[in-house]
């Protein structure tokens, strides 16, 4: 009796939830130590965000008009909100060419093979990429304090506010890892994956107060801009940062911009995870 007692104790399936979290936490471990071999793809993902302050900071930054001031330093101020948005974003791309490039491999079909949870290896890669794209955060702040940005430039702020903007940032780059994640099951190349995860985020961070006051804009276009989860979380960043910028606009996502960036970051984490998971499920190489 012993013996067929400990036969089922060995066979019995484990919790459920535990699998879950264990095997994508292996899985992510798997894709960081991968990252830590490949450092150019670290480096390359520091680059383009870096130019982009240095850029907007110093090439745009005498000619917009911010709060009635065309000082450098009110828009590079304004700036840094949209920037670290569209950072966090543009790693959709990163992630939906790394499964695209696990799966051209035949990586997915290994991994399906195994007894694993259906959702561990996506959630293993975005939370992967949650890491790296803290890292690219961290190393832009820095630079962005180089160039003249400061947190209570419009008001007052503290610390855990300044992270809480920190975290939705955070949250939004993680939902949108899960629209990668899509992509990249949906394709049949890298090179497809990195474009058509670049083709849609052009449109949604520019047609956006990221980089310009949505008041200049046309209406038609100014009430797309601040419904656009995006727009959400930079003007939650710049709220809780106590930056220029802050919209006068009616829109309720401008006027509640921290629970707006909550909302929308969940739904699509809720919406994209559910739609990718069962991609997944059916994907082939």
């Amino acid at each position: 009796m012993s013996a067929v007692g400990d036969a089922v104790r060995i066979t019995a399936p484990s919790n459920p939830v535990y699998q879950s979290i264990r095997d994508s936490l292996v899985i992510a471990r798997r894709n960081l130590i991968r990252m830590s071999r490949i450092p150019e793809m670290v480096i390359f993902g520091l680059i383009q965000p870096i130019m982009f302050v240095v850029l907007f900071t110093y090439v745009f930054g005498g000619s917009m008009k911010i709060g009635g001031s065309t000082s450098a330093t009110a828009y590079t101020n304004f700036l840094m909100a949209g920037i670290f948005a569209q950072t966090v974003t543009f790693a959709t791309a990163g992630a939906g060419a790394g499964i695209a490039d696990d799966m051209h491999k035949g990586l997915i079909d290994r991994f399906r093979s195994l007894p694993m949870a259906r959702g561990a290896v996506l959630t293993g890669r975005t939370l992967a990429d949650l890491v790296q794209t803290a890292l690219t955060l961290l190393v832009l702040a820095l630079v962005a304090l180089m160039v003249g940005w400061r947190v209570g430039s419009y008001g007052s702020t503290n610390a855990f506010r300044v992270l809480g903007a920190f975290g939705l940032l955070l949250l939004l780059g993680y939902a949108f890892t899960w629209i990668g994640a899509l992509i990249g099951l949906s394709v049949r190349t890298p090179e497809a994956a990195t474009s058509g995860g670049l083709i849609w985020l052009f449109p949604v961070t520019f047609i956006s107060n990221a980089f310009v006051d949505t008041s200049n804009m046309t209406p038609w276009l100014r009430h797309v801009a601040d419904w656009n989860p995006f727009s959400a979380t930079v003007q939650a960043c710049r709220v809780l940062f106590a930056n220029p910028g802050q919209s006068t606009s009616d829109a309720w996502p401008m006027q509640h911009p921290v629970w707006a960036s909550v909302i929308y970051s969940v739904l699509i984490v809720v919406i994209f995870r559910t739609l990718a998971v069962r991609k997944y499920r059916s994907a082939t190489a």
